[in-house]
């Protein structure tokens, strides 16, 4: 196992009713900015249940953050932020207003430029203090210090990330999440399904307890996830889904092992020129990800291939072959295409895939960044 730093501080109030200890865990005196995406949240009543949470605080509100934030709305939310004098954010919301709120509360007191923050040339030095109530069950940024921002003027998907945007808490209520269109559902299952596999699915380092983790998430996803496009409201599927979707990114599986991410790189890239959900983008990548790189992953793609998916008997190849095969029909289960073409897309723009990917430094991707361009072309290309 490899050293490691973990620093995890996110207080996490999980269960149905826990909107309501928004009041002991947002400070009394705190003029309130609070963040949400579509207006869903208006609709199913978890704003009314924040409202009353916050009860007598100064509080504005900013809604409109999209799937994938865009740079321009968040940067209206950070001049209101200003203007109002906003000493507290809380998100409301799924991954992208979370990951869109880590980017508010660090531009808000920022005095320069604050793209800087996402190109790399600027740092985090301070940032207003961050709560979530989380609404979408998928990318674990209720518990993570990271975020990935689009700029849709420049085609641009950037992530960037400090331990000053930690959330300090977020309320899971899986409630929440039984009003959720299946494709939202689906998405979210296939985004914590990827982000475990990215940190599992490379090379051995005994690190057993981080890979018995990844295993019991993984598994929870394919027991549970399909059980919620039968019944929406089944409770203890979506406890399930939701804790293993935080779980997968908090940090923990992470910890002490060799982490991959290029599928997740050429996702962003995708989503970023072809506009599709980002974790449409993952189910499309990574089967043809993992067939491209089966050599440097063998001994984990067999361990993956017995311990997930049952498959002991046959050939090592035979094994890997089945072990992929199965990756890409339970995302197929879960209603969400392994093709560019099942999105309607049959003549990707490649090129321009690729010129993101040079221009943003993606040429040696991968846990042994053996992840060049070529390697990336072929994979699109098997992903048509």
């Amino acid at each position: 196992m490899n050293n490691f730093n973990l620093y995890v501080p996110t207080r996490v109030l999980f269960g149905q009713g826990q909107i309501a200890g928004v009041a002991k865990q947002v400070p009394a005196g705190a003029r309130v900015l609070v963040t949400y995406g579509g207006g869903s949240v208006l609709a199913n009543g978890v704003m009314d249940q924040v409202r009353a949470a916050l009860g007598e605080r100064i509080v504005a509100e900013f809604g409109g953050i999209e799937p994938n934030p865009d740079y321009a709305t968040l940067m209206r939310a950070v001049t209101l932020g200003r203007e109002q004098g906003i000493d507290f954010v809380l998100a409301v919301g799924g991954g992208s207003v979370a990951d869109g709120s880590k980017f508010i509360v660090a531009g808000i007191p920022y005095e320069g430029d604050p793209w800087d923050l996402l190109t790399g040339k600027g740092k985090v030095k301070t940032a207003v203090p961050l709560g979530v109530v989380l609404t979408l069950a998928a990318t674990g940024s209720e518990m993570n210090s990271g975020a990935v921002i689009s700029r849709r003027e420049t085609c641009d998907k950037l992530f960037f990330g400090s331990e000053k945007v930690f959330p300090r808490f977020a309320v899971l209520d899986p409630s929440t999440l039984f009003s959720l269109p299946v494709r939202q559902t689906a998405n979210g299952v296939v985004d914590a399904f990827v982000h475990t596999i990215e940190q599992y699915l490379t090379y051995p380092v005994n690190a057993k307890v981080q890979d018995r983790m990844a295993e019991g998430l993984l598994l929870t996803l394919i027991e549970e996830g399909p059980k919620l496009l039968e019944n929406p409201s089944d409770y203890d599927a979506r406890a399930n889904v939701m804790w293993a979707a935080t779980m997968a990114l908090n940090g923990y599986l992470g910890a002490g092992v060799p982490q991959d991410w290029s599928t997740h790189m050429l996702g962003h890239e995708i989503t970023a020129v072809h506009g599709l959900d980002h974790a449409q983008t993952l189910a499309i990548v990574l089967p043809a990800m993992l067939a491209a790189r089966r050599e440097p992953k063998r001994a984990k793609l067999l361990q993956y291939a017995e311990r997930v998916w049952g498959l002991r008997e046959g050939s090592e190849e035979a094994r890997i072959d089945g072990a992929i095969a199965a990756t890409r029909a339970f995302f197929e289960r879960m209603g969400v295409p392994t093709q560019l073409s099942g999105h309607g897309i049959r003549e990707p723009r490649l090129d321009a895939i690729l010129a993101k990917l040079e221009a943003h430094g993606m040429t040696k991707l991968g846990e042994h960044g053996d992840v060049t361009l070529d390697t990336s072309r072929a994979v699109l290309e098997a992903a048509v």
